[in-house]
This record gives C-alpha cells, sequence and structure tokens, in this order.
C-alpha cells in the first residue's frame, strides 16, 4: 500500500492484470450483434439469419474493419433459470470465422431477467429513501447481494464457455459505461442515490472496518457515537456535521466498482487466460463527479481491474452544445493518462448523427470520425469500436449514431471510416509497440475536490473540470504533451521526470499528495499552483494556515484575504490574464518571494518563491476556469483562425496563445516542438525503438501549411505518409516535414529505422 492512502480509503486491489500475453493485434471493430436491433437488445435467430448476418458481416470486412463488436444480455441470454439461450452469439462468433473477423464480445448484465427478482426479493437497489427499485429489464439488481452476484457470474461464465469454442473470440468487454445502476432514471426520487440495500451497507461497514480498525477511530472521524457496527449506515442527507462520512461514501462507491469489474476479470480470466478483457466509461471521470447518485467510476482505480481500460467517445452526442475540439482531445487524453501509456480502448465511437428525442446534433461527417479514430490512435489506443453499424432502431435514440443507413445503404462516413481502418490496421506493427512520446508537464487531477461542501453545498460542481480543461488547452494550442496524474495515488517516483506539475483549483488536497508535491519541489521541480492551496483536507478539515499543508512556508507567502470575484483581470508580463471565483491577497513570509502579477489595484497577484532546490509559484485566482468556458474558446478561435495570417505563425510562441502558457513553459524549461502552421493543428508522436509515428490533424474548416522539424532517435530508413502512401526522403536524425494538412482532415507519417 502506498503511504497515506488509507486516510482515504483507497485500498490496492489484488489480482492486477496485464495485457495477455496474445495482444499483437490491434482490432478497429464495428458494433453489430446480428439484423438491426439496437444494443443491448438483441434479434430473434431466424432460418432467413445466416445469410443476412452474413451479408453483413462481409461488409464490415470489405469497408476495412478486422473486427466485429458483438453483445451479449442476460435478460435474452437467461430468460429462465438455468435455460440459456446463445444462438445469436454462437451464430456471430461462426460466420465471424468464415468471414475473417475478429469478434469482440460485450457482456450486459445491468439488465436482469424476471426470474432473478422473484428468486431474490431483496435483490432490488434501494434509494437513500429506503424504496426498492422495480427493474424493468433495467436497472437489474443489485451485485451486491450473495445469489443475484452468482447468478451474474453464473450468466458469464456460460457466456465464456460458448466464446471459447470459437477460433474468432479475441476478446471481451466486461461492462459498459460502468455506474451502480445504468440505463434508468430514478426521477421520481428526488437526487436519487444508490444503493442503501441491506448487503451494499453491510459491504460499506466491511469497507469502513478495513480502513478505520475500529469503531472509536470512526466515531472520531465521523463525529458519532456508535456503539455497534450494526448501527452504522451511509449518510442519507446533509447535515452541519456531515462531511467525512459522505467523502467516505463516495469514495467507496468508486472503489466497489473496481472491485466489481475485477470480479467480471476474473471471472473469464478463470477460463480463458489469455483474452484480452476491457471495459469503457461514459467518459473520464475526470469531466464528471463522484458525488453524483447513479455512482460514477474512477478511471484510475478501472484501469486496474482489466487490461485495458477505456471510455465512450460522442462529440456530437445530441444536446448542444457538443464538444469542443479540446473537449475531445481531452477526454482522449485524460483516458490515456489513466493507463499511464500502457494503452487504452474507445469503447463506443460515434458513427452517426446524434439523437434524443426531437433533439439532433449536427452532422457527424466522413471527415469527423476519421479525424476521432487518428486522435485516439494518436494518443496510443489499443482499440477503437465504431458505434454501430446500424443506427438505433428503437427507443429515444431512433434513428440516430449509425455507420450505414437503416436501410443498409452505405454512407460515405462507411467508406473513409473503413480506409481509415485499413490503414490503421497495416500499420499496427508499429502502432503497437509504440507509445505516446513522454509528457514533461503534468496536471494534478483531484475528483475529490467535487465532494466539498458535502452533498448539497458546493455550487461549483464542475470547477474541476473546467480547471483541468483551461490548462489543458493552455498546453495543447501549444503541441506541448500533458499528462493527467490522480492525487490519490500520486508517489515521488512518479513525478520526479517532469520538468512542471500544475496544480488546479486546489482548495482540497490529500496530506499524502502534498508531502509528494513538496518533496518534488525541493528536489528540484517546477509547481504551479491557484489559489487558497489546501483550504480543507480529505476529511474536510480547515488548515491552520493557508497555504496548508506547509506550502506556506514552500511559497513564502500567506492568505491575507479572499473577495469573490467571479470575473477578474490580473496584469502578467504586461499582458492581461483572466481569472475566476474570487481573488486572494496574500502577506509575505519570506522576503524572496517575488511578485510575478498584480491585481487591477497594483496589489501583488502572483509569487515565486525557491523551495530547496526548486520553485513554486501560487497565483491568486483561478485561470483555468476562466480560459475554459465558451467565451474563453471563442477569443481564442477569434484570435488564432479569423485573420488569413499571410504565412506560417510558430505555434510554440504565437502572440494569440494564453500567455500563461508560454510563461509556465518557459519558466519550466518545457520546449515546443519546431512547429509553424498557419493555422493550429494537433501535433502527436508515438515512439519506438524501431520507429516513430507522427500525426497532424486538423480541426479547422481550412487547410493547414505546416513545416515540422523533428529530432530523430536513430536514423530514418523510411519516411512514409500513409494515408496517401506518398514517400519522404530519409536524412538521418532530422526530419523535415512540410505539407498542407486537408481541411478537417489528417496526416500520419510513419517513420522506420
Amino acid at each position: 500500500m502506498k503511504p497515506g492512502l488509507l486516510t482515504i480509503g483507497i485500498l490496492l486491489l489484488p489480482g492486477l492484470t496485464t495485457a495477455a500475453s496474445n495482444d499483437s493485434f490491434l482490432p478497429v471493430s464495428v458494433w453489430y450483434a446480428g439484423g438491426k436491433a439496437r444494443a443491448p437488445m438483441l434479434e430473434p435467430v431466424t432460418s432467413a439469419s445466416p445469410a443476412v448476418w452474413r451479408k453483413d458481416l462481409v461488409r464490415i470486412k470489405s469497408l476495412g474493419f478486422n473486427t466485429v463488436r458483438t453483445w451479449v444480455e442476460w435478460t435474452a441470454g437467461e430468460p429462465r433459470e438455468g435455460e440459456y439461450h446463445l444462438e445469436q452469439l454462437d451464430l456471430v462468433l461462426k460466420l465471424a470465422e468464415d468471414t475473417g473477423l475478429k469478434v469482440i464480445v460485450q457482456t450486459y448484465v445491468d439488465s436482469a431477467p424476471d426470474w432473478v427478482g422473484v428468486k431474490f426479493p431483496d435483490g432490488h437497489f434501494v434509494a437513500q429513501n429506503g424504496q426498492a427499485i422495480p427493474s424493468q429489464s433495467a436497472p437489474g439488481f443489485c451485485f451486491d447481494h450473495p445469489g443475484v452476484r452468482r447468478a451474474t457470474l453464473d450468466f458469464v461464465r456460460e457466456v465464456a464457455r460458448h466464446v471459447a469454442k470459437s477460433r474468432s473470440f479475441y476478446g471481451w468487454d466486461l461492462w459498459s459505461e460502468p455506474h451502480i445502476i445504468n440505463w434508468a432514471e430514478i426521477n421520481y426520487i428526488p437526487n436519487a442515490t444508490f444503493c442503501y440495500c441491506p448487503h451494499s451497507m453491510a459491504r460499506f461497514r466491511q469497507w469502513l472496518q478495513a480502513k478505520y480498525r475500529g469503531l472509536p477511530e470512526l466515531n472520531k472521524a465521523w463525529y458519532r457515537q456508535f456503539q455497534d457496527w450494526k448501527e452504522v449506515e451511509p449518510p442519507r442527507f446533509d447535515t452541519i456535521l456531515s462531511y467525512t462520512d459522505f467523502v467516505d461514501w463516495r469514495v467507496f462507491i468508486t472503489q466497489k466498482i473496481a472491485d466489481d469489474l475485477r470480479t467480471r476479470n476474473q471471472t473469464v480470466k478463470a477460463l480463458l487466460p489469455d483474452r484480452v478483457t476491457t471495459s469503457h466509461a461514459a467518459g473520464p471521470s475526470a469531466l464528471g463527479s463522484f458525488a453524483g447518485g447513479d455512482g460514477n467510476p474512477d478511471d484510475y482505480l478501472m484501469y486496474k481491474a482489466v487490461d485495458y481500460y477505456g471510455t465512450s467517445l460522442y462529440p456530437k452526442h445530441s444536446l448542444p452544445p457538443h464538444m469542443s475540439p479540446t473537449r475531445v482531445m481531452m477526454a482522449v487524453d485524460l483516458t490515456r493518462s489513466a493507463g499511464e501509456n500502457r494503452g487504452f480502448y474507445i469503447g463506443e465511437l460515434q458513427a452517426g448523427f446524434g439523437v434524443r428525442g426531437d433533439v439532433v446534433s449536427q452532422e457527424v461527417t466522413p471527415l469527423d470520425v476519421v479525424r476521432y479514430m487518428w486522435t485516439a490512435v494518436s494518443r496510443g489506443a489499443r482499440g477503437i469500436n465504431v458505434y454501430a453499424l446500424y443506427p438505433m432502431n428503437s427507443g429515444y435514440e431512433s434513428g440516430g449514431y449509425g455507420l450505414l443507413d437503416l436501410d443498409g445503404t452505405l454512407t460515405e462516413r462507411s467508406k473513409t471510416a473503413g480506409q481509415a481502418a485499413k490503414q490503421i490496421d497495416a500499420n499496427s506493427d508499429l502502432l503497437l509497440r509504440a507509445r505516446p512520446k513522454p509528457a514533461e508537464v503534468a496536471i494534478v487531477v483531484n475528483q475529490l475536490t467535487n465532494l466539498v461542501g458535502g452533498a448539497g453545498h458546493l455550487y461549483n460542481r464542475g470547477a474541476v473540470a473546467r480547471s483541468l480543461s483551461g490548462y489543458y488547452r493552455m498546453f495543447t494550442e501549444r503541441n506541448i504533451p500533458v499528462d493527467f496524474i490522480d492525487v490519490q495515488q500520486l508517489t515521488l517516483a512518479q513525478v520526479t521526470h517532469y520538468k512542471l506539475i500544475v496544480v488546479p483549483y486546489p482548495i482540497l488536497m490529500l496530506t499524502n499528495a502534498a508531502g509528494v508535491l513538496e518533496q518534488y519541489v525541493r528536489g528540484g521541480g517546477r509547481l504551479f499552483t491557484e489559489a487558497r492551496a489546501g483550504w480543507v483536507d480529505e476529511r474536510g478539515y480547515a488548515q491552520e494556515a493557508i497555504p496548508g499543508f506547509g506550502w506556506d512556508r514552500m511559497l513564502g507567502v500567506r492568505e491575507k484575504s479572499t473577495t469573490p470575484r467571479p470575473d477578474l483581470r490580473i496584469k502578467w508580463g504586461g499582458q492581461e490574464i483572466a481569472g475566476a471565483i474570487f481573488e486572494e491577497r496574500f502577506t509575505v513570509l519570506d522576503p524572496e518571494a517575488k511578485p510575478l502579477a498584480y491585481f487591477d489595484d497594483g496589489s501583488p497577484a502572483a509569487f515565486e518563491h525557491k523551495h530547496g532546490s526548486g520553485r513554486a509559484i501560487i497565483v491568486g485566482t483561478f485561470p483555468g476556469q476562466a480560459y475554459e468556458g465558451p467565451e474563453a474558446l471563442s477569443r481564442q478561435r477569434a484570435n488564432i483562425v479569423v485573420g488569413n495570417l499571410p504565412g506560417p505563425v510558430d505555434q510554440g510562441k504565437g502572440a494569440a496563445l494564453h500567455p500563461l502558457g508560454a510563461f509556465l513553459s518557459q519558466w519550466a524549461g518545457v520546449s515546443p516542438p519546431e512547429l509553424k502552421t498557419s493555422i493550429p493543428v494537433d501535433l502527436q508522436q508515438l515512439v519506438a525503438d524501431s520507429g516513430r509515428m507522427v500525426f497532424l490533424l486538423n480541426w479547422e474548416s481550412q487547410p493547414a501549411k505546416v513545416d515540422l522539424t523533428l529530432r530523430l532517435d536513430k536514423a530514418a530508413n523510411q519516411v512514409r505518409e500513409i494515408t496517401s502512401g506518398r514517400t519522404l526522403p530519409a536524412a538521418g536524425t532530422a526530419l523535415r516535414i512540410q505539407a498542407e494538412v486537408p481541411a478537417q482532415g489528417v496526416l500520419v507519417y510513419r517513420i522506420d529505422y
């Protein structure tokens, strides 16, 4: 166990998995389970099914995909106890083998057959008001009930026995978009939160016993007077004294979800140890909140439960606003970072326009799908799963998300996506050996900050996501790679190689993490933090001095006052920088603390201070949040894109980019790439001993002229742009790429040593 983790109840789980030993294949798949039924529903097998389904699979193969992602669903798969119906799965496996496609199987057990509820009437999910939730197929029944758990895993084992017979079976996705409850909106209970059934509460007590050891310790932490462990229950509502109990409950939920995924993983690995296991979130957990009553996962924990974790990626899901290009890139980089660059899966990639009732998204173009695919691959994805072959044929999403038309007509999206799939497959030998070029900048992710104030008293719930996004944009607009590091698992060994660490929205800090980051600075690192660092600890206790945890000595200043200022400007190096939320003013403790920025009245707004061999900066507001929102994005695009620049601009030094990103990069000695472009492009690199992949992605509606100089690790033997097949002259260890990236297009260079 890492030092300090016990303070928040994070227990390292046994049985960490590694990727399957035969994982020398990069699946690029389309979701298809036979016919046109939408997931997780299934179409019955009839005498006509083999011919019709074979035609669809041949079409998937001919488009360029190497894998089909099919699914099984518990309601249809075991309608009566012990009576299994997996004919659909068996037929898809057989036809895929005949067609030359690999198969990934998505297991849906969040829906459950009715006999489960009859046999286990105490197996229902229970909300915080004590009301049991009936299952309408969804959300099924609580996995903490021993009988429900056995029945669930028995079904999974039966599926494993079926797929074991097939040479086409490649691997699993064991849980689609994990939550405590899935696919059910319990809106007749205000702020419905789960699960308060006796079995979940018993499991929570066991977790608390492992954390606190005894009731006296728990009573002290929770400010309670329990006399017996049977009296202990999760909090159901806010009180002025409730906070630590709420944090414990929400952290337990993230641990429980990860442990439940591990249980599914161990179940199939016992039968098929060499097959790849995956799972995927609805979106990166750092962009959500652990406070969600349906129970949200923690990506960093989830990754440890399977070979590869991943995410759904729906940039134009349905309801506006759609994801900005920066948010798309950030979602993928957050997912990549959770796996520490070991690879990840895009479990669902949007193939067609989004719809929800009578709300539809903007068009998803052929170039969109290709750009989404390469965005993931450029950051080290080990699997891409396009959702889905046919549009949804039922429900409130009817007509949306398909790669083809519902009548089977090929679309331009299907053709361009298939072509990209071919190119990915043809270069998988190098892609699977390569890893993202190491980042020199890290941004700290602290998802517990969303819990400050308890269940109902933090009114800035999106602050963590906005802060992360603002700083990510500052660096990614300069094509400076960024890692996201998890505060709950922080170690000194993990952070020492970074030249710069940014700590956004640091109002809650963990004791262990604060100590690790102080050691990082003392050892020579550069750290930048925003206002009110360490205001409270992980128990919700305020620190006696702010910055807390002794950081006032590290930073050379202490908070003097805090004033609400939702919109403010500070002057930094002759330029104005926007702040947000409030302004914090400081008392100088050490005259060596150097003012760097100023409020409008001339008072210092930021200080730099030497600490040990390193340096740290604090700024008395939240520039990250101020740079994330729609208005900030509009300003950025107006500054950078509009204006028809006469020639290439240096993206590393462009005056239109956020000045704080330039200052921090130069301060920490982080150099942007040698890249000049007429408009912004996304530059990514994957590196291996045998070569390198270089990706240039253009999200704009006009071509980008690019002039890029690369310093290679070895002399290049061959350089080829794989989307066009053009070859470039190989000239030693220096490579210059001068090209035009098409509007909303992609160029991908393969460099072999």
